[in-house]
């Protein structure tokens, strides 16, 4: 239940979720999105919400702020730029401010790994991680796989290529926790820098190569990961040397199943990680994933409020 602080449910990360848990997220999911978009809900009416990021954010904050106003809730941001952590105030000091002021939920977003797990430590504020350095993004994971539960039926044996810069990714590894717990056969392809052996270690199922056109050879989902330039001290390839290798063109969907479908976490690289005709085809599911990712987050508000 990813409980750490005293009487407070988060969630912190995918790995320590089990399957039953992550299914009750997804049919929550499945449920928020059968409601109209302009239908307020009352289900958080009352509550408050601190929307926290460290990080710049489109996708993730403007949706849990959806999210939040969809159930009825308050939403508050904080901009850490003009906060009092620009004056030198600690991270701590400034989590134990916000708790005292009393909110339901803290959502967080920050650079630093594991950086949500410390501070739900010493709050009993309930925590959700909304992107935790090179760690977890379990959000995106749980709205990932609501996309190809609608398109596949299930999760159960699909093979899924994760491709990109794997090794920064806190996307692929939530992906690689949850797909595994459902028995998908994942294949993980990049550079050689950012493909270690260490990721066989993360699930069962988890095969490594470095060949593009192997890794979407008969694939039901191909999983485009975004360039993370901002977690890199030099950049790897040149743009159009890296989407040479590692960048997905119509040529390779057509290696994988008929079916197969195109995620990609945003924000899109065009050229880099992925070409606009594939981007912008039948196969691409990226709107999707945004529409799914307001759904999943009022399940995953709900989820917590209710712990």
């Amino acid at each position: 239940m990813n409980s750490t602080g005293p009487n407070a449910r988060n969630l912190l990360g995918i790995e320590d979720l089990d399957r039953a848990e992550i299914e009750r997220l997804l049919d929550s999911g499945r449920h928020f999105k059968s409601v109209p978009p302009r239908k307020k809900l009352d289900a958080l009416r009352g509550r408050s919400i601190v929307n926290l990021f460290f990080e710049p954010s489109t996708r993730t904050r403007t949706s849990f702020e959806i999210a939040a106003k969809r159930l009825g809730a308050d939403t508050i941001g904080i901009q850490t730029l003009g906060s009092s952590l620009s004056k030198g105030e600690s991270l701590v000091d400034t989590l134990n401010t916000l708790a005292a002021m009393n909110p339901d939920i803290i959502v967080m977003r920050h650079a630093a790994s594991g950086a949500p797990h410390f501070l739900a430590r010493h709050l009993s504020t309930p925590m959700i991680n909304a992107g935790d350095g090179q760690h977890e993004h379990p959000t995106q994971a749980l709205l990932d796989a609501l996309t190809i539960l609608e398109v596949k039926g299930t999760l159960q044996g699909l093979r899924v290529a994760i491709i990109g810069d794997i090794a920064h990714s806190r996307v692929a590894r939530s992906n690689i926790h949850l797909l595994s717990k459902f028995g998908a056969d994942i294949v993980a392809c990049g550079p050689a820098t950012s493909v270690s052996k260490n990721l066989t270690q993360l699930a069962p199922g988890v095969s490594l190569t470095n060949r593009m056109r192997d890794a979407v050879r008969d694939a039901d989902v191909i999983m485009m990961l975004r360039v993370q330039l901002e977690r890199q001290n030099v950049e790897v390839f040149p743009k159009s040397e890296y989407f040479r290798y590692f960048g997905l063109s119509l040529e390779h969907v057509a290696l994988a199943r008929p079916d197969a479908i195109v995620l990609h976490p945003g924000p899109i690289n065009r050229g880099r990680e992925i070409s606009s005709e594939v981007a912008d085809s039948q196969r691409s599911m990226i709107l999707n994933q945004v529409e799914n990712g307001v759904a999943i987050r009022m399940a995953v508000l709900e989820w917590v409020c209710s712990g």
